[in-house]
């Protein structure tokens, strides 16, 4: 993109010379004004606001010293090269206080001139960048501060409503959404076939296609991940403007499903809540909708839920509660709360048998299924133990048979999140935080911030939980996951290079080639003929 210069001198053969031997073009530049006096100048600059300004201190009607002081008003980042007789320099430098570091003296020597405006143009065009890049990453700060705070309100965690205050012009009380809430169907079988690196690329994929899948549509919206397999789409919208239709929703809900369909060959189940949410009750109907989707017996379709039509059942909403109160316990490692909870979800459940057995069933299998994937997140059930679990529901042959799975699984979770200590389970979220936010410039400060310890003992229970330096251990992970999307992705190695967070492909191709002993390219040819070897030998 060029720059652009104004030119401002009372003769009119110099501002023929100064826009014709100077090779403008070449340097990037394009004289976009002329002016032969500062107030005519001062005019040009308010209208094409240059980046460069070439002007002479002696002129009629407004000098030159006169014109910077008017134009530092209404622009304070141009840079000006003052043109002065050499009687004139001690004069012409009053105007150092203008930001003005660059001076030309007549007769002017145009290959000087040639080098000072090439100059200032690199310096320009550097600052752009900077300021470019600080404004992305302030971008990318924002973006995730505002994830945060509606994930913590999904999930009804304590939120400082006030940190919403960057969103420009906007009240918290006048933001609504729609809610779609998207899970990948039969995820807890599938993912037993998986291995953890697997697991995560899968669900690093859908949640890529899940944020590319509707940016053409100029909505603003939020994908967050809530657990493994499932996902919160949120579209914002202010309250004044008018709702969207429930066809206009649902066609978003399909393209959704078939761009993760089209991308990562896998099927989706979606809910859809089709009127806006004030932000205040996301948390109550992201519940409600986990609660339909899993309960629900044809999921090839969108679920539409609504606060008229949502669970016309005799389920008691205090068995919900309970639910949510066992899980909560277990996260919070109190022992008390969960059986507590178990014990009296125990009793509404035994109750709600007597009329209605296969009612039961269902809510005790949703139970289960949310059960083993909070246990997940939480990084506090084995694979042999999660295997143990599934046998035995798919032996379970009555009520009784599954209360006592979910009496086990309680048990299982509680023995392991009580005998972690506090410094693994801190760092078990960082892992997972690191995780989920590969592809940004995560920062030791940025983590322990997160965490809420000094990043000294941040880094000391780093290199004792895991062996190995924080920088180590997210390059390692971002090697891997490159190493996995080279092989199943048909992304380019730039793109590959940008979704594990390096910008630049010749800085993320020295990576790779001395972590993995090849550059990306290479690493992708070699797979692809070792599998058309195997196949040949098959």
């Amino acid at each position: 993109m060029y720059l652009q210069a104004l030119l401002i001198d009372d003769e009119m053969n110099i501002l023929r010379n100064l826009q014709s031997v100077i090779p403008w073009e070449q340097i990037g530049i394009e004289v976009a004004g002329l002016a032969q006096n500062g107030v005519a100048g001062l005019e040009r600059a308010k209208e094409i606001i240059p980046d460069i300004i070439l002007c002479d201190i002696r002129m009629p009607v407004m000098d030159g010293i006169e014109f910077l002081a008017h134009l530092r008003q209404i622009n304070e980042h141009c840079e000006v090269i003052m043109l002065t007789g050499y009687q004139e320099f001690e004069y012409a430098r009053a105007v150092i206080k203008y930001g003005v570091k660059e001076y030309i003296l007549k007769p002017i020597d145009y290959e000087e001139l040639e080098q000072t405006i090439s100059r200032l143009a690199a310096d320009i065009r550097r600052k752009n960048f900077e300021k470019r890049m600080r404004e992305k990453k302030w971008n990318k700060v924002m973006d995730l501060a505002y994830e945060k705070i509606l994930y913590d309100v999904l999930m009804n965690y304590p939120v400082n409503m006030n940190l919403l205050d960057f969103k420009e012009d906007v009240q918290i009380e006048d933001l609504a959404y729609y809610l779609l809430l998207i899970d990948m169907d039969e995820y807890t079988q599938k993912s037993r076939q998986w291995s953890d690196s697997e697991r995560k690329l899968w669900n690093f994929a859908v949640c890529n296609v899940l944020q590319e899948a509707l940016k053409e549509e100029g909505l603003h919206y939020a994908v967050l991940q809530m657990r493994e397999g499932e996902w919160c789409f949120l579209i914002e919208q202010h309250k004044v403007a008018a709702e969207y239709e429930l066809a206009q929703v649902k066609d978003w809900s399909n393209s959704l499903q078939g761009a993760v369909k089209r991308n990562v060959k896998l099927e989706m189940s979606i809910v859809i809540n089709p009127s806006r949410v004030p932000i205040f009750e996301l948390s109550d109907i992201y519940k409600q909708m986990q609660r339909s989707l899993h309960l629900a017996s044809n999921k090839r379709e969108a679920i539409i839920i609504s606060k008229d039509n949502t669970e016309k059942t005799d389920t008691p909403d205090s068995l919900w509660n309970l639910i949510e109160e066992m899980v909560s316990g277990l996260k919070q490692s109190d022992r008390v709360k969960t059986q507590k909870a178990q014990a009296a979800l125990s009793a509404i459940l035994v109750a709600v048998s007597v009329q209605s057995f296969v009612r039961v069933q269902q809510i005790l299998h949703f139970l289960v299924l949310h059960l083993v994937r909070e246990m997940r997140e939480m990084d506090i059930v084995t694979n042999a133990a999660e295997e143990m679990i599934w046998n035995r529901m798919e032996q379970s042959v009555d009520v009784k048979d599954l209360l006592d799975v979910i009496h086990q699984i309680v048990d299982i979770a509680l023995q392991n999140v009580l005998s972690k200590k506090s410094g693994d389970i801190m760092m078990l979220s960082a892992a997972d935080y690191v995780q989920k936010n590969l592809s940004s410039d995560i920062s030791i400060d940025e983590l322990a911030d997160y965490l809420s310890i000094s990043c000294s003992y941040f880094s000391l229970l780093f290199k004792q939980h895991f062996g190995e330096t924080f920088l180590e251990y997210v390059t390692r992970e971002r090697m891997e996951l490159a190493k996995s999307m080279l092989r199943t992705s048909l992304k380019s190695v730039n793109q590959i290079g940008k979704l594990v967070g390096f910008p630049e492909r010749r800085y993320f191709t020295k990576v790779f080639l001395k972590h993995i002993g090849s550059t990306p390219s290479e690493y992708r040819e070699q797979h692809i003929t070792e599998q058309r070897n195997g196949n040949f030998e098959n």
